[in-house]
């Protein structure tokens, strides 16, 4: 885990991360999608005289664009390493059941503020679908309500599964509107990120996992089967883009950490549908996620020159899904010292996410945070 990034609190643009301004290498003129992924201010103030819409909150939770959905897929995807540990360490419940309360409580204050845009503005929801840097995010809402299904499992196995197979459908069908969408819309290769994994590989895969949880299993390897040809597509898309292409936004690196998070999130998917012997399919997802965990290495002077965002977040789901992964293995294949190895992989992992919610707080109390409503 790369625990060692610096969260460099300053809002300027790191010297040698970029020629051009952002805008210009996203080839958005506005500069609007890159500062509203960053969280910075972005107009969207209204005639005083207005009478008409939501409250003022409605109005302050309606600016937030979907990325920021990126906080409770964090929260939740820390909630499901605690419970990968909990039989390998005998933990109690309490620490998972408590972060998954917390992601759901993040989750349905993101929610109300999409709901509050939706009556607000319907159509800047269509613009950040059909946007090139925000519409991957807006997969988000549903992948995290995948994660929140699984955690309900234990507790209520009913309604968990319905909210699984309705996850499943929203993520599936937004998958393929998007899909669509970058199809017929106009898009370039230098507007790609590692987000554009989101709606259909990590949706595929996720939804693998949640449904063969839940015991849905022809489900599930639909699913596998949509986030592994949706992997083999778009990722050689992306490292071709990232390995030719100009450099990222500096508000769009932190989502190189995605980078890490397939090989994961496949490898957990397989374990849930997988119960046989080792096959060549789960060494070889463990061989390439060991592969892209020594590249994000690579990456960390990247990540400590770049200025703290809201976009911080996409470490949190990647590397608790690498965490996932690893205590799955040291449950699975019992490599010796479990209970050590258990402890230094769920110790790390939660120190990343609190670090970065640390960060996201001095952010908040110095007004660097949220888009201005």
């Amino acid at each position: 885990m790369a625990l060692g990034v610096r969260m460099n609190m300053g809002w300027h643009r790191p010297v040698g991360l970029a020629r051009s301004s952002d805008s210009a290498r996203l080839q958005d003129p506005t500069g609007r999608a890159d500062r509203r992924l960053a969280g910075r201010p972005v107009s969207t103030t209204r005639p005083a005289s207005s009478t008409t819409g939501p409250t003022a909150s409605w109005r302050r939770l309606a600016a937030l664009p979907s990325n920021f959905f990126a906080i409770p897929f964090g929260l939740g995807g820390l909630a499901v390493s605690w419970r990968a540990a909990e039989p390998i360490l005998a933990l109690p419940h309490g620490v998972a059941d408590g972060l998954f309360l917390l992601a759901s409580v993040a989750w349905g204050v993101l929610v109300f503020g999409l709901v509050a845009r939706l009556l607000d503005s319907p159509s800047t929801v269509g613009a950040e679908l059909r946007d090139p840097v925000l519409s991957p995010f807006t997969a988000l809402p549903g992948l995290v309500l995948l994660v929140l299904a699984a955690g309900l499992l234990p507790h209520a196995a009913g309604p968990a599964k319905v909210t699984a197979l309705i996850a499943v459908a929203i993520v599936i069908a937004l998958g393929g509107w998007l899909t669509g969408q970058w199809i017929a819309g106009e898009l370039d290769t230098a507007r790609l990120h590692p987000a554009y994994f989101l709606p259909t590989v990590a949706g595929g895969f996720l939804g693998a996992n949640v449904a063969a949880l839940a015991g849905h299993r022809t489900i599930a390897w639909l699913c596998f089967g949509i986030g592994t040809i949706s992997w083999m597509q778009i990722g050689s898309t992306i490292l071709n883009r990232l390995f030719l292409g100009p450099p990222l936004a500096a508000a769009l690196v932190p989502t190189l950490a995605i980078e890490v998070a397939p090989p994961a999130v496949a490898g957990n998917a397989y374990f849930a549908l997988h119960h046989g012997p080792d096959d060549v399919v789960t060494y070889a997802l463990a061989g390439f996620c060991v592969l892209m965990v020594l590249v994000q290495v690579r990456l960390l002077p990247l990540y400590r020159a770049a200025p703290f965002a809201a976009t911080f977040w996409s470490f949190t789901f990647s590397y608790t899904a690498v965490a996932t992964y690893a205590l799955n293995w040291i449950g699975h294949g019992h490599p010796g010292h479990e209970r050590l190895l258990a402890w230094v992989t769920l110790v790390a992992i939660t120190a990343l996410v609190a670090a970065i919610a640390a960060c996201s707080l001095r952010a908040v109390a110095a007004g660097r945070f949220f888009p201005v409503a």
